[in-house]
């Protein structure tokens, strides 16, 4: 249930900076861009339904992250996406160690799509996903001011 909760929360945080992305990339991109931002949705919602399943309570999403740098152009927009798949890669890798069977799948299904995610924004790869990228620390939900 850890790992899982995990996912959720870096799910929770990488659909929060696909918004960030969304407001600041060109247009160009942009659709890749809503492409990543609603299968992101889809695996956090999936993540959800199986905590629920196993009889737990997804852990809700913070009101908002700290980003690991500014995000002013569209440059730094591709920047912050390809972070991103990098950073929820490190949480599927987890995912997958802590899993067995249909779940080990999805998991690892969910790690080669941020995998290839990760190499269309950056465009060059790394050798092994999920796991070079767990010395990046992840963004932390950042307080509220409510």
């Amino acid at each position: 249930m850890t790992a899982l909760q995990a996912a959720l929360a870096a799910e929770h945080a990488v659909v929060y900076g696909y918004g960030v992305v969304g407001g600041r990339i060109g247009g160009s991109r942009r659709a890749e861009a809503r492409a990543a931002y609603d299968a992101h949705r889809a695996r956090r919602d999936e993540l959800a339904r199986a905590i629920r399943d196993l009889g737990g309570r997804p852990a809700p999403a913070a009101a908002a992250y700290a980003l690991p740098f500014a995000v002013k152009d569209s440059g730094t927009a591709v920047r912050l996406a390809a972070d991103l798949e990098e950073r929820v890669a490190g949480s599927y890798s987890d995912l997958v160690r802590a899993s067995s069977g249909d779940r080990r799948r999805s998991a690892a299904e969910a790690l080669r799509e941020a995998a290839v995610r990760g190499v269309r924004w950056r465009g060059e790869s790394v050798a092994f996903p999920g796991l070079a990228e767990r010395t990046a620390a992840s963004f932390a939900a950042a307080p509220s001011h409510t």
